[in-house]
């Protein structure tokens, strides 16, 4: 949430991958890491993390394979460590569990442990398992903007603008989001879909604010709050949604969603590149 993240991450650290049951692999960062470095606490929203790669073996030692969501509130204290949610995952591998509720309760209690709230977690076996691939909704900015000129990459508010006065309710967005990790300095790229009610915003200037993240060091959940914050605090709309869509590393994907009218974005959006 932060460029440092406290002591006892596991991301950058060679570690063992085990396959039997071991809850205290994940590790929680708390939120207030970024969010004293933005200057915001409260958010409304959720960060949806979803699973490609749960398996464990049932009574009878068949393996089972399955996919989903966790589902984790922008109030909670903590967030959970990428790397130590892919360990804890894996850990479940040689692990026998007799169903797909009992699994899906087994993580949702110890995430929830983990971050400091109650989690929601939605998996099932691959056979039956859905989540529809959707393209970003909306007027994508660098298919409008093409011919924009670009030279700051990091995070710049003072680019954003508004074009008018006038009042307008649209969908902007961009798969031009990228950012890195604050530990390992790894890329992260992002599909960036952004609601708002309020004067009309800039999109040209949008796009330029997008692209600014490019170097920046800073977990998902962190830059998506900053974006937010950072369209209220220069461009005051009177609602704003802001949903950033991650792509995969490790067999999870991450999509942080604030917003000031609603917990969830509707839908639940899967970009092709997650």
């Amino acid at each position: 949430m932060s460029a440092c993240a406290p002591a006892g991450t596991l991301l950058g650290q060679t570690t063992e991958y085990v396959d039997t049951y071991r809850p205290d692999l994940l590790t929680p960062i708390p939120r207030s890491l970024g969010r004293d470095a933005i200057g915001v606490h409260d958010f409304r929203g959720t960060d949806v993390w979803r699973l490609y790669e749960i398996t464990w073996i049932n009574e009878r030692g068949l393996p089972v394979a399955a996919a989903g969501e966790i589902r984790v509130p922008a109030t909670s204290p903590c967030i959970v460590e990428s790397k130590s949610l892919k360990l804890y995952i894996g850990s479940l591998t040689q692990t026998k569990i007799a169903s797909v509720e009992e699994a899906a309760r087994l993580i949702a209690r110890d995430v929830s442990a983990c971050v400091g709230a109650p989690v929601e977690v939605l998996i099932d076996d691959l056979a039956r398992w859905e989540m529809p691939v959707t393209r970003v909704p909306g007027i994508v900015l660098e298919a409008e903007c093409g011919d924009l000129e670009c030279s700051v990459y990091e995070p710049d508010a003072s680019l954003l603008k508004a074009a008018s006065d006038e009042v307008v309710e649209e969908t902007l967005s961009s798969n031009l989001l990228r950012s890195r990790c604050p530990v390992t300095s790894q890329p992260d790229h992002a599909s960036i879909v952004i609601s708002y009610r309020g004067r009309r915003i800039d999109r040209r200037a949008l796009l330029a604010y997008i692209v600014s993240f490019r170097r920046h060091q800073g977990f998902h959940e962190q830059c998506c709050e900053q974006i937010h914050a950072d369209i209220m605090r220069v461009l005051a709309p009177e609602a704003l949604s802001v949903n950033c869509c991650f792509t995969r590393r490790g067999g999870i994907d991450i999509s942080p969603f604030r917003s000031t009218v609603a917990d969830l974005p509707d839908p639940v959006i899967r970009t092709p590149r997650q």
